[in-house]
Formats: C-alpha cells, sequence, structure tokens
C-alpha cells in the first residue's frame, strides 16, 4: 500500500508551488472494496488520488440497474465535478480494488480553479476521462464481450502496477452490464489463447501485446487520448 503521494500521476506532476499548496491539506486515506464514495446527487466534500486503489464509476439507470462508465486509478482523480463548476455528479463512485488514497477538501479545490497552471491540468485530465466514458459506452453498445473485457483488463493493468489484478467474475460482469455467465464465456476464451490465466478471482496477465491485439480499438484511443492530454511524469 502506497502512502507516498508521487505515486499518483497528477499530484506527481503538479508545479511545485501548487504542491506546496496543496501538500498540508492532502490526507492519506484507506479505501475498502466496496466503499461508495459518492452518490449519484450527493454532495462531494473531498476529491481523492488514488495511489493503489482503483475506483469504478457507475451510470444507474432508473429501474436500478448499473454499468460501469470509467475506472480511475493512480492515472487520475475522482470528484471532478468539484472543479467543473459542481458540487455532485450524476455518477455512483465505488472502490473495486481496495487501496490508498490522497483526498483533498473540496473548498481547496475551488479555490484553486482560479490557478491557470492546476486548472488546466485537471481539465485535461477531465477530457480524457470523458473520452474514456464515451467510448465506454460505443464500446458497449457495439463490440463483443471478450473484446470488452480485453478493454477492461488493459486500463485496469495501466492503473495499477504488475500484472495481475483481484477480481471475481461476478464484479466484472456488474461493471460491465453482462451476465456472469458470458464474462465466465470471454474469460475461458482468453485463457485458452493463453493470454490470461484466471484462478479463484485472481486474473493474472500472460501476453499484454496478445490482449491488446484481441481488444477492439476502444482501448487504444482513450490510451492514446490520456498520453496526449498528460504529461510524463519521467519528463517533469
Amino acid at each position: 500500500m502506497s502512502s507516498d503521494p508521487f505515486a499518483n500521476h497528477l499530484l506527481a506532476v503538479l508545479p511545485a508551488g501548487d504542491w506546496q499548496r496543496w501538500q498540508p491539506q492532502l490526507e492519506l486515506v484507506s479505501l475498502p472494496l466496496g466503499n461508495i464514495i459518492f452518490e449519484p446527487g450527493g454532495r462531494q466534500t473531498h476529491v481523492y488520488f488514488p495511489t493503489t486503489a482503483i475506483v469504478s464509476l457507475f451510470y444507474i439507470m432508473e429501474d436500478g440497474s448499473s454499468a460501469e462508465s470509467a475506472v480511475v486509478g493512480n492515472e487520475g482523480v475522482v470528484g471532478i465535478s468539484l472543479f467543473m463548476g459542481g458540487d455532485s455528479t450524476t455518477s455512483r463512485a465505488v472502490v473495486q480494488c481496495a487501496g490508498k488514497a490522497f483526498r483533498l477538501p473540496s473548498n481547496v479545490v475551488k479555490e484553486e480553479f482560479h490557478r491557470a497552471p492546476v486548472l488546466h491540468l485537471l481539465l485535461r485530465y477531465t477530457q480524457a476521462l470523458i473520452t474514456q466514458m464515451a467510448q465506454t459506452a460505443v464500446c458497449n453498445r457495439h463490440h463483443s464481450l471478450d473484446q470488452q473485457l480485453c478493454r477492461w483488463l488493459l486500463l485496469s493493468l495501466d492503473r495499477l502496477q504488475g500484472e495481475q489484478l483481484v477480481m471475481t467474475q461476478e464484479r466484472i460482469a456488474n461493471m460491465l452490464g453482462v451476465r456472469r455467465e458470458g464474462v465466465t464465456e470471454a474469460a475461458l476464451k482468453l485463457q485458452k489463447a493463453q493470454l490470461i490465466e484466471y484462478s479463484r478471482g485472481h486474473i493474472h496477465v500472460l501476453d499484454r501485446k496478445g490482449l491488446e491485439r484481441r481488444s477492439c480499438e476502444c482501448y487504444a484511443v482513450v490510451k492514446k487520448e490520456y498520453d496526449r492530454l498528460l504529461p510524463n511524469k519521467t519528463a517533469v
């Protein structure tokens, strides 16, 4: 569990002056599996910068059903509506991989809204996140379940260290908005192709390049946009 704030990509590339203002306000918190950070329409008191946790954003339908619209890990921030001019959102944010995050009070974020350098960084991230949301919607409508699973696995790996995920098929089905049996079948296809190894809720990626080739174009579109909009922390 990382207690290093620079394990989060956005915090790692903050300008020095902004970091000095933020550092005293940042609070390290643990995010347990299944924890709901905020509900649709609820007031947001903090933004969260995950370091080892993964948070999924869900769109909730009128009948109570839901599907994942985006995933946020150590590359970004949870709670973008606070610096986009609103205190609430239409999404539910749920911790899908337990871990650590740093959180910042909403009033600090609002004060920073008028400070150009950090504002531009956050808005660029927002643009990348919106791209992920839109592409996920398209993917869920037009691409096969095994392609969707490949996209989800690749996006999750980009937000974690290593090549292994701890995730049950039931949770994956919930995030993709499909039946568990469909996920089981898709995972078996990937395992037979020797792309992944799946056992008791542990997914180990054996062939990352092969997974990328098997995925639809949606993963590449989202990754290209993140790479284009956000600076490489090794170059900062």
